[in-house]
């Protein structure tokens, strides 16, 4: 999956423009918001579980005795289900990758204002797929600020994730990572994050 993510980051208009530390920041700090994004798609919200391979497998499944690592799955599949309710399109979905992506409010990045107009082109055009396709959820509360709600939580379940990936490092330090793995997720600090 995660190839997948750089993969479709290349093909986002500009994003190949940004400079080469900007893309990556954009990726070490995006690449799990955007494998949850993706999840959203591999749901199966009748049965609250995700296919992973060949197989549905329930929430519990991914549970464990470890408090902080329960509160991090609770996390993720409540944001991937909240997405996933939404039935978005395809279309919809990749330009909301786009917009998860590309938040100019992340720490670290220099072309704040290549990043900010690259921003600006998404949430348009994501704002005129959903005008077209979706009504107001209740009242005037649309899919995108449902959407645009999700972002700060994806911050949160990142400094989740990262504490998670590095008390496991600690606990079982010859566990060796995947190499694109390592290089996404070896940020020093979880803060880093936000």
């Amino acid at each position: 999956m995660i190839q997948n993510i750089i993969e479709f980051a290349k093909l986002i208009p500009g994003f190949m423009r940004l400079s080469q530390d900007d893309q990556i920041l954009l990726l070490k700090t995006g690449s799990f918001e955007l494998a949850i994004v993706r999840m959203s798609r591999l749901l199966d919200l009748s049965q609250n579980a995700v296919l992973y391979g060949d197989v549905m497998l329930p929430q519990e499944a991914f549970y464990t005795s470890d408090s902080d690592e329960m509160r991090l799955v609770s996390r993720i599949f409540q944001t991937a289900k909240s997405i996933a309710e939404l039935k978005l399109t395809e279309t919809e979905l990749a330009l909301y990758q786009s917009l998860v992506l590309l938040w100019p409010e992340r720490n670290g990045v220099r072309g704040n204002t290549e990043i900010q107009r690259l921003f600006n082109l998404s949430m348009n055009a994501i704002r005129q797929e959903l005008e077209a396709n979706h009504a107001p959820l209740k009242g005037d509360v649309t899919v995108l600020d449902t959407l645009l709600n999700n972002i700060p939580n994806f911050r949160d379940i990142s400094i989740m994730h990262m504490e998670a990936l590095s008390k496991f490092k600690q606990q079982h330090p010859n566990v060796v990572f995947p190499a694109l793995y390592k290089e996404l997720f070896s940020i020093d600090s979880p803060q880093d994050l936000t």
